[in-house]
Parts: C-alpha cells; structure tokens; sequence
C-alpha cells in the first residue's frame, strides 16, 4: 500500500495485510482525507490561528477524544503553543481563554453548543472568518478521529 496518511497511521493499518487491501481500494478517500487535513492545519491563509496555535488545538482535541498518539502527533508541530495541546491547561497569560473554552466545548459536548458560544467568541474580537475557521478544524478532528476508530473496527474484523 503506498498511502501514508494520518488517519492510516493512527489506525495502525498495515499495508501488508487485509485491512490494508481494503483501504487501497478507497485510495481516493484517504488521499482526500489528507489533503483536508492539511487544509485545516496549514493553510496558505490562516487568519489569526498560526499554524502552530492550529496544531497546538487539534493535539487538544485529539488528547480530550482518547486519541494520545495522534495528540502527541500534533502536539510535535505546535511550537511555541504546545503548552495548549494539554487539556488539563489554560491559556494562562494569553487571550485565548474564550477561544479554548469554544474549542473544548465544541469538542468534548457538541450538543450543548450555543449561540451564545460564538457571540462569546465575537465579544472576544474574534472574527466571523476566524470562528469559521475554528468549526472547521474541530469539524475535521471529529471526521478524522472517527475514520480512525472505523478503521480500527475493520483491523480487529480482520484480525
């Protein structure tokens, strides 16, 4: 199998065996998924989220859904925002305290989000693009940690 992706790699999918072959046949998706995540963590216009603070988020959000070794993952790209990637940690010193308090919400208890959740955010001086930006890369952590469990359904399955 020549596909190397995050979600592959996280699943622990090996190219030798069947899941294997079965993930070679949806090549496409896998590419597509790669693509979106680089889209999300590094895109050519980032807006006020550095590629870093981006990483730093998405570690979060890897590390508050079990997933420890993708966490790690993004956690090694966040630079100077790594002390972010631990959930257990604020934004002690920074003004992203409403930031962090939306993207753990929308992370951990997307049900309850509200309206007030993004008005908290504008009152903060985040604008509309940016909050856009931040659903986004909460929306693809969602996506991408639920194709790696799916994939790990298949792996056992195979096993």
């Amino acid at each position: 199998m020549g596909l190397d992706t995050t979600a592959l790699r996280g699943a622990g999918i090996d190219a030798d065996g069947a899941p294997g072959g079965a993930v070679e046949a949806r090549a496409k998706i896998f590419e597509m998924t790669q693509d979106a995540e680089e889209a999300v963590l590094r895109p050519q216009d980032p807006g006020a989220w550095s590629h870093g603070l981006r990483a730093a988020l998405a570690a979060r959000i890897a590390a508050q859904n079990g997933e420890p070794d993708l966490a790690a993952r993004y956690a090694a790209d966040a630079s100077a925002h790594a002390d972010l990637a631990d959930p257990a940690k604020g934004a002690a010193g920074r003004d992203l305290a409403e930031v962090l308090s939306f993207m753990d919400r929308v992370a951990c208890t997307t049900r309850e989000v509200t309206a007030h959740d993004i008005t908290g955010l504008q009152a903060a001086g985040v604008s509309d693009a940016d909050i856009v930006r931040l659903a986004e890369l909460n929306a693809f952590l969602a996506y991408q940690i639920r194709v790696m469990a799916g994939l790990r359904l298949m792996k056992d399955v195979y096993a």
